[in-house]
């Protein structure tokens, strides 16, 4: 009895803990890609990761990602690429500096390690629904959220018509964010 009532009393702390807010820190975390051009694999990553995360595992009601990456910042390891991606055609930096990112739900699963997540991305203005699993492990200093998902570039008028040009993208993301 003693047990059953020692276990209720942590869940009604733990559920009544406040969800923390959290800063992503962009050098501790990675937005990467892959994508086929003429059948190659071809990475990338984006930085300037920026927002809030407003998350308690006990409390998913309250949960909230809004977190954004610099387009400008993508990454190849090929500048003339690199430089062509800004491009109108492609990302449209000038006119559309961030990717955006913001939840709409979040849940748990019948894994305890992994929760999902639902929300509008905004590439280029445009807005579409994603969910994707992601899991969070403790750090000393914060939480590393880390997730995957796959869009199709064309949902975005990312790329025009190139028919070399994979549809479908592989975005991963690992996001530590901290007090």
């Amino acid at each position: 009895m003693k047990k059953i009532l020692l276990l209720l009393i942590v869940s009604f702390i733990v559920a009544g803990l406040p969800a923390q807010i959290l800063t992503p820190v962009d050098a501790a975390s990675s937005v990467k890609f892959t994508i086929k051009n003429f059948g190659l694999k071809v990475d990338g990553s984006m930085k300037g990761l920026q927002g809030k995360i407003i998350f308690n595992p006990a409390g998913l009601a309250t949960a909230s990602f809004t977190v954004s990456a610099d387009a400008a910042t993508i990454n190849t390891n090929n500048e003339t690429r690199d430089n062509h991606l800004k491009k109108e055609e492609y990302f449209d930096v000038a006119k559309y500096p961030r990717l955006q990112f913001i939840s709409t739900k979040i849940a748990a699963t019948n894994n305890p390690a992994v929760f999902k997540i639902e929300g509008n991305i905004t590439i280029k203005g445009i807005t579409k629904l994603l969910s994707f699993p992601f899991t969070v492990v403790e750090k000393p200093d914060g939480q590393m959220f880390s997730g995957e998902f796959t869009i199709n570039r064309r949902d975005f008028k990312v790329g025009g018509n190139s028919l070399v040009l994979s549809d479908n993208l592989i975005v991963s993301l690992s996001v530590f964010a901290k007090k």
